[in-house]
């Protein structure tokens, strides 16, 4: 049973809503103005970004060397994330707080800004607190005797670390991150992507919605027609979905018999990750922007940043085992293969603006896509994204 009323209602029409969270088999896609409203938008980013648990990047990204603050908005809150330094080279663990001075509420960094102290100062009257939150100089309070350092600490946000990923709760309300990842994590682990180095990173802007972008993710009906080098190392029909407590949604699929992985030649100039399955790519993806795709020898990995409702930016990075010099076999075959994605994910984007547009039943092996489509839709009812979804 779902809880009470966790999110105010979207702004998407009832009706069609109604259709979109029917069982599969007999339910559409979400309404258009999911995809194409400004004020749809404005509450995914407050309610499903900010509200649950989103990807803010790798940590090694986030905290360069010597850096040791980070300001960033996640949805539409601002966030200073800290890491204090060890002074080996490593950092301490991560943590968030609410990029608001706690006297006037100054930002304390403008967002994608940066430090290096060890305490963050405000710009605007010269309160200064540590990494730890804590306040450490309030000019001319040392007078009031009123006045208590503790009660005006940074707000701390939960955030975590996970196989190298920095996620953050920035409305500080939503449910333990282990509820929200629930049976993804087993799926996870063998890779342990936080022991591998990363080979590459691709930055793309697509001109689609951020949902459109996820829900091409999720399904392999259009692959014959558009990706026919993948087709080539893995059958478009083979594999499953998982059906597992918490907020994702996922599947595998098979390599073909004379296919090592996913490359253009299907070889692997790579060393294989020990302890995973040589003939399964996984595919998952944590609500809601993290999209993990887990090779026999490396692991892919999307983040998405909604700039617009017709556009989003596409944060791709690549993860391979210490030792191996060139990832250009796997970068070469994703790019492609992601190109290929965001011509058709731009075509729906365009589609999705004609007054004719009407939302379409979903074909059977389309049941990942139905799954992701009903955590948005009953998000959009005001059910948390970890609420088991139950049956149909």
């Amino acid at each position: 049973m779902a809880t009470a009323v966790f999110f105010p209602e979207a702004p998407v029409p009832p009706a069609e809503l109604d259709r979109a969270l029917r069982p599969f088999g007999s339910s559409t896609m979400l309404p258009g103005e999911a995809y194409t409203s400004e004020a749809v938008l404005g509450w995914e980013r407050r309610h499903l970004f900010a509200g649950t648990w989103s990807c803010l990047g790798r940590t090694d990204d986030l905290f360069g060397p010597g850096v040791t603050q980070h300001a960033l908005v996640v949805g539409d809150i601002p966030v200073l994330l800290t890491r204090e330094s060890t002074g080996e080279g490593t950092g301490g663990a991560v943590r968030a707080f609410a990029n608001t001075c706690r006297h006037r509420g100054h930002e304390l960094l403008p967002e994608g800004g940066t430090g290096s102290r060890e305490i963050v100062p405000c710009p605007y009257h010269a309160w200064a607190y540590g990494l730890d939150g804590g306040l450490r100089r309030a000019p001319g309070f040392q007078e009031v005797p009123s006045f208590e350092r503790q009660a005006h600490r940074l707000v701390e946000l939960p955030a975590v670390e996970w196989h190298g990923w920095v996620l953050a709760n920035a409305s500080g309300d939503a449910a333990p991150f282990a509820e929200h990842l629930g049976g993804m994590g087993p799926l996870v682990a063998p890779y342990a992507p936080e022991r591998l180095r990363p080979a590459a990173r691709h930055e793309y802007t697509v001109e689609a919605n951020w949902k459109v972008i996820v829900e091409n993710y999720h399904e392999c009906y259009h692959c014959p027609l558009i990706h026919p080098e993948l087709c080539a190392v893995s059958p478009p029909t083979s594999g499953d979905n998982y059906d597992l407590p918490g907020a994702w949604v996922g599947g595998s699929m098979d390599l073909r018999e004379d296919a090592e992985t996913m490359s253009l030649t299907g070889r692997s100039a790579g060393r294989f990750i020990e302890g995973t399955d040589r003939r399964k790519v996984l595919y998952l993806g944590l609500f809601p922007n993290l999209l993990l795709s887990l090779h026999p020898d490396y692991v892919m990995a999307h983040r998405l940043v909604p700039e617009a409702p017709d556009r989003t930016r596409v944060t791709c990075s690549w993860y391979v085992p210490e030792g191996v010099a060139d990832a250009s076999y796997a970068v070469e075959f994703w790019d492609r293969t992601n190109r290929q994605d965001w011509a058709a994910c731009e075509s729906v984007q365009r589609g999705l603006t004609s007054p004719h547009f009407r939302p379409g039943p979903f074909a059977p092996n389309e049941d990942a896509v139905h799954r992701w489509v009903r955590i948005v839709g009953r998000a959009y009812r005001g059910t948390p994204p970890w609420e088991p979804l139950g049956s149909a």
